[in-house]
């Protein structure tokens, strides 16, 4: 096959813009390589059918759009949520690459509505936080929702199309090098495509896939903390003293017995509870719609944990949690935080007597003690007690707990400013990186390395 000028891996929101950058100045030869399906195929069987159908890999997190086709769809319009990528950029530079690619959403369908603009509200809400022992971060937010955000990734596809290569189902098995400088790709059915540079954008489904080539080719990752909680699911009113003006809540406690960081994460207003698979490990979500709304909302609360050598295996550990969950629950694990604090399972007349109905059906009662280790369950007891201080009823006996969720983005590669490894012409972008945890940044880690890419194309002309 004819060589390519830059070869991308992975089409989620990383990927699309850095091969939207890529096209837009230079007349390069580009190749995106996607194993998931193409967005018109992503159709999840779990959505229609109510069961799981373990896809490999998963249309939820897998194919053109990446787990954004299916996210909620929040553009958090703050350097200060959803990554690192300042360490790289700064934050003064980090500022404008979001709102340029807050510019590139708008062009493409995204709402013109902004959440938390209200300078008054948002102080006094953050007050209240400080009382509680949280920090809130004030942000801005744009929010897509689950449907728009396909509208979205179509039409970007549709742009690029007539103006690159793009290969889909299509799973890349090594990235090749020689004399310390990238040569291309290997894909898993043997077929070898060079390329002058290459930007890994695997995602957070292919995070453990990066790790395993960064070592392979002598690149030592670095640990990031380790994600792992539950999500919360309550009457949409108990979350409206904080969703109404805010939409996304960022709250961040620090736990009194162990002194953890826990947060709020993807906060899902009159949402749904979801699952979704990774190598076939079942774990949850959440979702809002545009169009469509529950008397439910939801949001994970997730303890971050650092680890220390001789640990090196942080993506692994989430899974072996996960798996635990699979194996006690079949899947998923829905549990009463009455139950909890009881210290029993739960059962399905205990939910059915609960006042929150869970909007998702198929996840098994039993009880989260078994799966996540003590210090986790305290750590989400403390935020909960806390976190009833700003939302009154989120400590609730009826309050729904599923497990787990778990964020694979645990490692990151030494990188330069510009995203390029230690490997010439190797860039690493987006969460699957490790380097960022959001639409947001994950989207301006793509212009970042195609920027990179174009000027040096630029200086060799």
């Amino acid at each position: 096959m004819a060589g390519y000028d830059v070869i991308i891996v992975g089409s989620g929101p990383a990927g699309i813009f850095a091969a939207l950058e890529l096209t837009k100045k230079e007349n390069l030869k580009v190749l995106i390589l996607e194993k998931g399906p193409d967005i018109e195929k992503r159709k999840c069987y779990e959505r229609t059918t109510g069961k799981c159908a373990h896809c490999k890999p998963c249309r939820i997190t897998s194919g053109w759009g990446g787990a954004g086709a299916f996210s909620d769809g929040k553009l958090t319009l703050s350097n200060e949520i959803g990554g690192w990528m300042s360490e790289y950029v700064g934050d003064k530079e980090l500022t404008g690459l979001i709102d340029y690619v807050d510019g590139v959403y708008r062009e493409f369908g995204a709402t013109d509505v902004v959440h938390g603009t209200d300078g008054g509200k948002v102080g006094r809400l953050q007050k209240k936080a400080t009382l509680a022992d949280m920090r809130l971060v004030p942000m801005q937010v744009r929010h897509l929702g689950t449907d728009r955000s396909n509208d979205i990734l179509t039409a970007m596809k549709e742009r690029l199309a007539p103006r690159l290569d793009i290969q889909t189902g299509v799973r890349v098995s090594h990235i090749l090098v020689e004399n310390d400088r990238v040569a291309g790709v290997l894909t898993g059915d043997g077929q070898v495509i060079t390329g002058k540079h290459i930007i890994a954008a695997p995602g957070r489904e292919g995070a453990e896939w990066l790790n395993i080539e960064a070592r392979r080719l002598g690149l030592k990752p670095v640990n990031n903390a380790v994600d792992i909680g539950v999500r919360v699911e309550v009457p949409a009113v108990v979350m409206e003293p904080l969703t109404k003006d805010l939409y996304e809540p960022k709250l961040i406690y620090t736990s009194k017995s162990f002194q953890d960081k826990v947060r709020t994460f993807c906060v899902c207003p009159y949402g749904v509870v979801a699952s979704e698979s990774t190598d076939g490990i079942t774990t949850v979500n959440g979702h809002s719609y545009a169009e469509k709304k529950t008397e439910n909302t939801n949001f994970a609360l997730l303890v971050s944990t650092s680890f220390t050598e001789p640990f090196h295996e942080p993506i692994a550990y989430g899974k072996y949690i996960a798996r635990l969950a699979n194996l006690l629950g079949e899947g998923i694990i829905i549990q009463r935080l009455g139950d909890l604090m009881d210290g029993h399972r739960s059962t399905p007349e205990r939910i059915a007597r609960g006042t929150t109905v869970p909007t998702y059906t198929e996840a098994t009662p039993g009880d989260l003690s078994f799966v996540l280790p003590y210090r986790y369950i305290s750590d989400i007891k403390e935020m909960l007690e806390a976190l009833d201080k700003l939302a009154p009823g989120v400590n609730s006996r009826n309050t729904l707990l599923y497990g787990v969720e778990v964020k694979f983005y645990s490692s990151r590669l030494k990188l330069k400013p510009t995203l390029e490894t230690e490997i010439k012409n190797l860039y690493a972008i987006g969460d699957g990186a490790g380097i960022t945890r959001g639409l947001m940044q994950s989207s301006a880690s793509g212009v970042v390395a195609a920027r990179a890419i174009l000027n040096s194309t630029s200086r060799r002309k």
